[in-house]
């Protein structure tokens, strides 16, 4: 039986169920004051009410979820998180559109919430003693207004930090490339035990004053290694990145940038290489969904 005829992904019933024991593993929590496992189903199918005396409210398992007030399908969102969670380079929205039979203006907002679900936040310093990091940026599309020119000076930079140790990307949509754009953001991620590794970029320079170590290799002069001194892991990292935003999304206005790049480096954090395989991802991915919302104004601003 292929993956596609599992019932969650066909019916809104078995779909309701797998998102709750995702989503509630402990029983039906409570997303007004919080009570876990202490609520009964009312008469209406997947409507539960709170027992607790000071609250009596009732909730669903989609409510306070990036899938809350949709009138798609809980089973075609099923097959949304799936499909962007195991597509490698990403999956666009009008595949989705045509995939799932709904609008193509759906399924660019469902497309957005789940990147939503896959942002991460919260995260702890990177590296520590014993770890390398490697930095390093890429350039993709156009800024708004920009005009076109020689260089990158109209593209989106985006900042890439990858530990070698832990198989981890952190990536960051950034102004430029000067000092006062990258090294803010590397000191406020990286721990200052870390052996930093980075090309030859006039903006790393002080990096060494900062960290445990700094080294660079020189890519103008053909030198891509020298010894463990390299950016082959980030490198390797943005031709994923780079393959999806230009051969699958094709275009990417600046002010959505941010969320594409959740996006890859979800699916790069949850590979396959790490233990993680498509279902684990998929749940991991719609776990994310639990206590964010994302209206249709929101992507629309800046």
């Amino acid at each position: 039986m292929d993956i596609f005829s599992a019932p969650h992904f066909r019916d809104d019933e078995a779909a309701r169920k797998f998102l709750e024991g995702i989503l509630w593993p402990n029983g039906p929590a409570c997303p007004h004051c919080g009570v876990i496992g202490h609520a009964y189903e009312t008469k209406r199918s997947g409507v539960y009410r709170c027992a607790e005396k000071e609250c009596r409210n009732d909730f669903t398992v989609t409510m306070k979820t990036v899938m809350e007030r949709s009138h798609i399908a809980l089973h075609k969102w099923l097959l949304a998180f799936h499909l962007m969670a195991s597509s490698k380079k990403g999956v666009s929205a009008h595949q989705l559109h045509r995939t799932l039979g709904i609008t193509y203006r759906s399924a660019w907002f469902m497309a957005h919430r789940i990147r939503e679900a896959m942002r991460a936040g919260g995260l702890s310093p990177m590296g520590g003693v014993g770890s390398t990091v490697e930095a390093d940026e890429t350039f993709i599309g156009r800024k708004d207004d920009a005009i076109k020119r020689r260089g990158h000076g109209h593209k989106n930079a985006v900042l890439s930090l990858v530990d070698r140790n832990s198989g981890q990307v952190r990536s960051f949509h950034v102004e430029g490339t000067s000092a006062a754009d990258i090294i803010p953001i590397i000191k406020a991620n990286v721990e200052k035990e870390t052996a930093m590794m980075t090309d030859e970029g006039g903006h790393y320079f002080t990096l060494g004053d900062h960290f445990a170590s700094h080294e660079s290799v020189s890519h103008k002069a053909d030198e891509y290694v020298r010894g463990d001194v390299h950016t082959n892991t980030v490198e390797g990292y943005y031709s994923i990145f780079k393959r999806g935003m230009k051969g699958v999304y094709q275009h990417c206005s600046e002010k959505h940038l941010r969320r594409y790049v959740a996006e890859f480096d979800f699916r790069y954090n949850n590979r396959i290489a790490l233990g993680v395989d498509d279902k684990e991802r998929t749940s991991r991915a719609i776990t994310g969904a639990e206590g964010r919302r994302l209206t249709y104004q929101q992507p629309h601003s800046a």
